[in-house]
């Protein structure tokens, strides 16, 4: 892996994790934060794809739009998750 590399899956992870903080409501969570739940909705996404059988992000071209898509959903499954752990507790 090289440094371009994780500077694509650092962006690939902010733009993924803000999306998916935006189409769950409430707003972001800060760029370090949203930045972790994109890249964790990344991983989380690929399984995903792996699961159903669909082409996920392949290793020879991991920074593409798939890997976004599939980073976005695995982010929005991850805020779900955390969400009805966490329970409704308003924001402070």
């Amino acid at each position: 892996m090289t440094v371009g590399d994780l500077i694509g899956w650092l962006i690939i992870g902010l733009i993924a994790g803000w999306l998916a903080s935006m189409i769950m409501g409430r707003g972001g969570y800060g760029v370090v934060g949203d930045i972790v739940v994109g890249v964790v909705g990344a991983f989380i996404g690929g399984f995903i794809a792996r699961a159903l059988n669909l082409a996920g992000p392949s290793s020879s071209d991991p920074i593409s739009w798939a890997s976004l898509i599939f980073a976005i959903i695995g982010a929005i499954v991850l805020i779900a998750i955390v969400r009805a752990l966490s329970g409704n507790r308003s924001r402070v």
